[in-house]
């Protein structure tokens, strides 16, 4: 079966397990290792990471670099990540790696400069859970039925004879935790909770780590949430009479509040508690005219249809993409899309 975005659901098949392996197994004695992660990393993404990364250096692979496009800023919930130490500039990223690997990114334009890296010498292997990946590695593990990225990340250290220890176990909890809500969303299977318990079991403390990564919080970025949750707007007839529910903010907003772009992550969570509303949107502003747009849905909409539509990728539950204008244009653009939506449509492909 295949997803309208590209991507097959059948998950990564036991020759693309094996060739990933070959991938790692096989570099040389002083091999070079590029780790990247999409743009504005998010917990799965540079947890994965950082937890392969470090299961790398178990296994002996000494030269190892992690990095991600745009600023070095890691927002400061992940900040007490082990591995941040391998962590380098994308202008310092190794330009020949023999080994390139990604990881939660969706497609190519999520890594920025950083995508010409998969055309030079080395294998490119992809990690992903997105349904709208198309699969652009040499490699790629690919599973859209896996809660987050490091279910994968874990996987393949298994196959890798890597061991879990606490260092690569909080990256990966922290990864797990972060893509399914704290346990919350709907991903969340037997298998996961199963994953939790062998991160668990080396010793990491989860409630230290969930007070640091969802709990903490600066008072300026709780004043920014208060205003920017006031001009919320609920629009009850659209996503097909679901229900829209959407606001935004912009940098005017963070720096009349001294606060950093990462803190507006966490602003879909309250958006989308609106009972009224299957759809929910938060429209943040990265730069004059352009917009990182975070799509929810309750499920009745599969909104990385609209996301894929708008440039962009993800879930059915969750999906995001760059929108350009002004805010009224770009939330135009999403009501356009809820309203050529067709879940009848939907229905069968999933079928």
């Amino acid at each position: 079966m295949v997803d309208p975005a590209g991507s097959s659901l059948s998950g990564p098949t036991e020759a693309d397990w094996a060739a990933a392996v070959a991938a790692v197994r096989q570099l040389p004695a002083d091999g070079r290792v590029l780790l990247i992660c999409h743009v504005n990393p998010d917990g799965d993404a540079l947890g994965s990471m950082l937890g392969f990364a470090l299961g790398l250096r178990r296994l002996g692979v000494h030269r190892v670099q992690a990095t991600f496009p745009g600023p070095p800023e890691v927002p400061e919930p992940l900040r007490g990540l082990p591995g941040l130490e391998l962590l380098v500039p994308e202008a310092a990223a190794e330009p020949e790696p023999d080994l390139v690997i990604c990881f939660d990114a969706a497609s190519e334009s999520r890594l920025g400069e950083l995508a010409g890296r998969l055309t030079g010498k080395g294998t490119a292997l992809v990690l992903d859970h997105h349904a709208s990946n198309r699969g652009f590695g040499d490699v790629n593990l690919v599973d859209p039925a896996a809660a987050a990225t490091s279910v994968l990340a874990e996987q393949l250290l298994e196959r890798l004879g890597v061991p879990l220890d606490a260092g690569i176990a909080e990256c990966l909890y922290v990864a797990l935790s972060t893509d399914t809500g704290s346990f919350r969303f709907d991903a969340t299977t037997p298998a996961v909770h199963e994953m939790a318990a062998r991160l668990l079991a080396t010793g990491i403390r989860p409630g230290d780590i969930s007070r640091r990564v969802f709990d903490s919080r600066p008072f300026g970025a709780v004043r920014l949430f208060g205003e920017v949750l006031g001009r919320a707007r609920l629009e009850p007839e659209e996503a097909g009479g679901q229900g829209l529910v959407w606001t935004y903010a912009t940098l005017d907003d963070l720096a009349r509040h001294e606060q950093r772009p990462y803190v507006l992550e966490a602003l879909i969570d309250p958006v989308r508690c609106t009972a009224e509303a299957d759809v929910s949107c938060v429209v943040k502003q990265t730069a004059p005219a352009v917009w990182a747009v975070s799509l929810r849905s309750k499920g009745a909409t599969d909104v990385s249809r609209v996301a894929v539509a708008l440039g962009g990728g993800g879930h059915r539950l969750a999906a995001g993409f760059t929108g350009r204008g002004t805010v009224d244009e770009v939330v135009e653009r999403i009501r356009t899309q809820l309203r050529a939506y067709d879940p009848e449509s939907d229905a069968d492909q999933q079928g």
